[in-house]
């Protein structure tokens, strides 16, 4: 379990998000941002909600991670559930949000909803018997209605404290981290095609190292969470050389961090990064460039890198004036057409469940269960849904609709496998494992050392 910072977190924080000491708090009482019945929103789908649930008079407290802008856009969702129902919605976050939340159910006063992006907080807190079981029938919803519909409710299910294992956290709104950004300028000029395979990427790679250029840029600091983007890497090729199942009992530990299929993962970055010729600035540069500054290359003059793998918070570290899908554009990372193992994705995610339960609590489940409360926020900016009733021309941008087709095809979704581990591991012994890794020690050795770390965190 991770309850310092993570990954996904440190990420935040480095953006920028809004930093503020206090708990803050407010009702839903956002406008409708867009007008019931205009446009093509599925407006049916609230009308039908609406006619099943009157909640007039009731409550419902939700706490979640979202923060300035993004509090803003989760209001204008929560603004359609009160209209619908009749309910008033009071939303909540806090710069400490996964204390916060840990704080509120063991001192026996939990908000209705809570809504966090760590898989790991959460099953230890429904291992406490601080969450409601969902149910088996919105299991069985999502193994219906989203992409790749078994991973998701993989995702959601924990061992509650009966030992047995059942669905009780709802995924709603996920990052996709599976992606490789390059510049379409410069593919054109050098008459480089996007690669639908692994095989095929690594033929790219090879062709424009020999042609003289540098394939990649890559950089893995992050201050004291250096080394971090490289579990990234490892994770994506954890997925395109090992069936899923493997890649879960890698995250739990079922197999040992130094067991061959983890390793041959991490040697599958190790064959893009430990390469001077693949590499802008040669593999020693590979540590110490900030992930933040290692996009530049894509965008000098000439060219000193042609692609670049993040995830999609990156064009935020883009040249300012960037437009995405003109001067940048990205694909989605490929699989091994040769492993048949499908079209997995990375990425991370939310996940909403019950710590009060009510009527209007299973309303709530119930209305993220409805294409219009994907649709309200995917019309704005900065949500990604897999849920197949959605209309992806509702995406706010073209970007964020690319986005979306990539988690619509995937045939297999893992969480950040860093962000699950435990925090020692995950947002520790990883980390400087990679950064050891890319400086020259064997994946052998890292993976060792890594293994030991987690075996003392036990």
């Amino acid at each position: 379990m991770t309850i310092g910072m993570t990954k996904q977190s440190r990420t935040r924080a480095i953006l920028g998000s809004v930093a503020a000491l206090a708990l803050c708090a407010g009702a839903a009482q956002a406008d409708l941002v867009f007008t019931p019945g205009e446009g093509d929103f599925n407006w049916e789908s609230l009308d039908s909600f609406g006619a099943e649930h009157d909640l007039s008079g009731q409550t419902l407290s939700i706490f979640g991670p979202w923060r300035g802008d993004d509090q803003a856009l989760v209001e204008t969702v929560l603004a359609y559930f009160e209209e619908a129902t009749g309910a008033t919605v009071s939303y909540a976050s806090s710069e400490t949000y996964e204390q916060q939340i840990v704080i509120d159910t063991e001192a026996g006063s939990p908000p209705n909803i809570a809504i966090l992006p760590q898989p790991g907080l959460i099953a230890d807190l429904v291992k406490k018997g601080f969450v409601e079981p969902l149910g088996d029938e919105t299991a069985e919803w999502l193994r219906e209605n989203y992409a790749a519909g078994d991973s998701w409710v993989s995702l959601g299910s924990y061992e509650g404290p009966d030992g047995e294992e059942a669905l009780y956290a709802f995924p709603y709104k996920i990052d996709v981290k599976s992606l490789v950004f390059y510049v379409p300028e410069n593919f054109e000029d050098a008459g480089y095609e996007v690669p639908e395979t692994l095989e095929d990427l690594k033929a790219l790679t090879e062709q424009i190292a020999e042609e003289g250029e540098t394939p990649w840029c890559i950089g893995l600091g992050s201050g004291g969470a250096t080394g971090w983007p490289a579990t990234d890497w490892v994770e994506d090729m954890m997925l395109r050389v090992q069936p899923p199942e493997v890649y879960d009992q890698w995250v739990s530990n079922e197999i040992p961090f130094d067991d061959p299929k983890v390793i041959e993962a991490i040697e599958e970055f190790g064959w893009f990064a430990k390469n001077n010729d693949f590499v802008a600035g040669g593999t020693g540069a590979v540590a110490t460039t900030d992930f933040r500054e290692s996009p530049n290359g894509l965008f000098a003059s000439p060219p000193q890198c042609y692609l670049h793998h993040q995830a999609s918070f990156i064009p935020t570290f883009f040249p300012e004036g960037t437009q995405m899908g003109v001067d940048a554009d990205f694909f989605y990372m490929p699989a091994y057409e040769g492993k048949d193992l499908g079209q997995p994705v990375l990425g991370a995610g939310t996940l909403a469940f019950i710590t009060k339960d009510s009527d209007a609590s299973r309303a709530f489940i119930e209305f993220l269960q409805t294409p219009i409360a994907h649709e309200i926020w995917m019309a704005q900016s900065g949500f990604l849904t897999p849920y197949k009733e959605t209309d992806p021309e509702i995406y706010g941008t073209p970007t964020l609709k690319k986005m979306g087709e990539i988690l619509l095809d995937a045939t297999t979704f893992r969480f950040d496998a860093s962000d699950l581990m435990p925090g020692a591991v995950g947002a520790g012994s990883f980390w400087t494992g990679m950064v050891d890794y890319v400086g020259g020690k064997s994946a052998e050795d890292v993976a060792g050392a890594i293994q030991n770390s987690w075996d003392a965190a036990k």
